[in-house]
């Protein structure tokens, strides 16, 4: 008996080859009917014997593209029809928008072979692409996503690409971004005054590459700037112009043999280098040779080719291995036009490989690593951003801003919470710009106007001011650490109350504080402050985060008193003029002073009297460097911290048991990566029996970790290790960074209950 079944299918499916399979599904089936994208989602009506129909919605999930993801699938047996055969139909609109666009992905396979392949009409075309790869996210204008919505609206197709595209069967079947030689984006090399540049535009960027020049490089989401990794002035060069300090360097690398001489690689780790989002992977060295591109941790950012022109700069016999960091100065978004690109860069880069294809969105590269068995972010962004979170519940419209540092904003829709793109730190006006830019853009392509909009404690920051200058909506600010962890709660769909243990440099504390080292009992309604690391001072407020012996001083201050000169090593004393020691002293002795319990500021000030780190040029660099030094393949023991219950309800950590012994090894000459040792092991210990201690005054079992600190693997991994050991439930972050990158998500769950 026949059957006529109507499918609505909601998730990842537009962009993504999903409509030319379902063609092809129904044709093997012998089913007549149709399916269309709309903002909804995908609607599929089939028709035949029941028993095909059957097999039909069998295979359609387990078969499915790649690329696809399928979040629901509702079905309901309708009216039989008289028709003949299966079509796709056009695109139309609805009331709700539910559509999820893709994210942009690399360069597949097939296109890949067909890119360097001599018999193939795109021949060495730079932006050859199919349904299963290339641009999506950073070419759409709104949905559905169709050319038209897209800047390949300015290239018509010639007879030949429209051909490919409205063939079912064809690989390029409804390709928005298809395109070839005759009728597409065409790249060109100009100088840093927008002169064309004659000879063929790859192979002359490749050789002035090869000659220690500076390029800079349109992408997907915007440029890079791009040397020959193996040549060191250059890269020094690099360093001095975009002012890039010690921060580290990405090095884009021809294949996975060229990693694989570079740095250790575990098959998990190989796997993300070569998954199609082609993120940017932390991974260890095998030795010292580039150091000069990452000079303080024992990691190398490494990443594969991710679009042809990537894939051509390596195929005309350029450097197997290319420093490729993001097209922008210090602190700055990154460039996405080519005039913009001239007039920001042109201070740095030599020459600029440019193409006509419009970027609508800049979208910087997303850097993981591989922690504890899963993938962590450290960067969220191309290849990820905008696939959504799938939550537990349908939240109404709410746009939360996120923090100051490396900034996300995130929207909700129904049961999705569609992250945005790395904005950033918003510490200028054009990251504020872009920050507005990513706002705007998210709401016209979800098609959302927010109810409710959430946002950080801190006064300071620019987006807490943006948003509380917006007018309708209602407002709820939500606390930094409370964020943390309904984060960490949220992509595990966890809603009865928790312990979460939320570590980082600087959040505003509901005291007024410095807030940062932090054991809550929270909720997605409340929180309370069930523990944290005792207060000290902060010597010069803000600028003791960039001046890591001021927290040293005041840590030695807390312990020792005014005899801390006695206790404090040469070195830290012969790096700081005396007069600012002075100054520093003066503050301490008034207590005048922003009062902090952030684990970051303790990293900095062991990091300071072990390794002598005085001053850093970017966030975290003194605990990145004290962790490289960590000597933990040997049982070196831990270093001593008290618990303090003076107030029932809250456990405190007292650090001046810490810093009397780590001066008592400083002064019998024990080597840092012994003394890091100690001090990670110290730290694991004391924070898992704080949390226990909780747990056992509680009665809770779940216990997330969150905040930018747990990006250390010895810390996430020892204490994750230690809780499981004590019988709690460990949950942590997989599908945003646990840094301030994540922050947004929980604000978005925090102010859905806000009542």
């Amino acid at each position: 008996m026949n059957r006529r079944v109507r499918v609505e299918i909601h998730g990842i499916v537009q962009g993504v080859g999903f409509r030319p399979y379902i063609y092809r599904l129904a044709h093997q089936f012998q089913l007549t009917g149709s399916i269309h994208n709309s903002e909804s989602g995908v609607f599929i009506e089939v028709q035949g014997p029941g028993e095909d129909v059957d097999a039909f919605l069998k295979a359609l999930p387990i078969e499915a593209p790649p690329l696809a993801r399928l979040d629901e699938i509702d079905l309901a047996e309708i009216g039989l029809r008289e028709e003949s055969e299966f079509q796709i139909l056009g695109s139309t609109r609805s009331d709700s928008a539910n559509t999820l666009i893709s994210p942009d992905i690399a360069t597949c396979e097939d296109c890949a072979r067909e890119l360097l392949d001599p018999a193939d009409r795109r021949y060495r075309y730079p932006f050859i692409n199919c349904t299963n790869c290339g641009p999506r996210f950073t070419i759409t204008r709104s949905v559905p996503y169709d050319r038209k919505q897209t800047s390949m609206a300015a290239f018509p197709m010639c007879a030949r690409c429209q051909a490919e595209y409205d063939d079912p069967l064809n690989r390029r079947f409804h390709a928005q971004p298809n395109a070839c030689w005759d009728c597409g984006p065409q790249v060109g090399l100009v100088d840093k005054n927008g002169a064309q540049q004659s000879g063929d535009p790859i192979a002359e960027a490749v050789r002035l590459l090869r000659e220690g020049r500076i390029l800079a490089i349109k992408g997907l989401g915007g440029f890079h700037l791009a040397v020959d990794a193996s040549q060191q002035v250059a890269v020094h060069e690099l360093r001095r112009r975009k002012n890039r300090g010690e921060k580290p360097f990405a090095i884009m690398v021809e294949g996975i043999a060229t990693a694989l001489s570079l740095c250790h690689v575990s098959d998990e780790e190989a796997a993300l280098l070569q998954s199609p989002q082609r993120p940017i992977v932390l991974l260890t060295k095998r030795s010292a040779q580039f150091d000069v591109l990452a000079p303080d941790g024992n990691q190398l950012g490494i990443f594969l080719p991710y679009t042809p022109i990537h894939h051509l700069l390596f195929a005309h016999g350029g450097s197997p291995a290319l420093v490729m960091t993001s097209g922008n100065l210090s602190e700055e978004p990154i460039a996405i036009d080519n005039s913009e690109a001239i007039a920001r860069l042109g201070n740095i880069a030599d020459s600029f490989l440019v193409h006509n294809r419009d970027i609508l969105l800049r979208c910087d590269d997303s850097v993981v690593k591989h922690l504890s068995g899963a993938a962590q972010f450290a960067r969220r962004s191309r290849g990820y951003a905008p696939a959504p979170i799938r939550l537990r519940e349908s939240l109404p419209p709410i746009l939360a801003v996120g923090g100051e540092l490396k900034n996300a904003i995130c929207i909700s829709r129904g049961r999705y919470a569609f992250l945005g793109q790395h904005i950033g730190d918003l510490e200028n006006l054009s990251a504020f710009d872009f920050f507005q830019e990513s706002i705007s853009h998210f709401q016209k392509i979800l098609e959302v106007r927010p109810e409710i909009i959430a946002f950080d404690l801190h006064p300071a920051y620019l987006a807490t001011q943006w948003a509380k200058k917006q007018q309708e909506p209602k407002l709820v600010g939500v606390q930094h650490h409370h964020a943390h962890i309904a984060s960490c709660m949220a992509e595990n769909h966890l809603t009865d109350r928790v312990i979460g243990i939320a570590l980082d440099g600087t959040g505003y504390g509901t005291d007024g504080q410095v807030w940062g080292g932090e054991i809550l009992v929270a909720d997605f309604r409340s929180f309370h402050r069930a523990g944290h690391f005792d207060y000290v001072g902060m010597p010069a407020g803000e600028q003791a985060v960039r001046a890591p012996w001021l927290m040293a001083v005041s840590y030695l201050w807390s312990t020792f008193g005014e005899e801390w000169r006695d206790h404090a090593p040469a070195a830290l004393l012969a790096n700081v003029t005396p007069v600012r020691i002075r100054i520093a002293e003066k503050l301490l002795q008034t207590g005048r002073l922003a009062q902090t319990s952030s684990c970051g500021r303790l990293f900095d000030a062991v990091a300071a009297l072990t390794l002598g780190r005085t001053r850093v040029t970017y966030e975290a660099q003194a605990a990145v460097a004290l962790e490289a030094c960590c000597s933990f393949n040997i049982d070196h023991g831990a270093y001593p911290f008290a618990l303090s219950e003076t107030n029932p309800e809250c456990v405190r950590i007292d650090t001046r048991p810490l810093f009397a012994a780590i001066a008592e090894d400083l002064r019998l000459g024990v080597a840092a990566p012994i003394i890091s040792s100690r001090f990670h092991a110290g730290l694991v210990n004391i924070l898992a029996e704080a949390t226990s201690r909780v747990a056992q005054r509680t009665g809770l079992q779940r216990v997330c970790l969150s905040g930018g600190s747990f990006q250390n693997a010895i810390l996430a991994q020892g204490l994750e290790s230690q809780l499981t050991g004590h019988g709690l439930q460990v949950y942590k972050h997989t599908q945003v960074p646990p840094g301030d990158g994540g922050l947004s998500l929980g604000q978005l769950l925090i102010a859905a209950n806000s009542g």
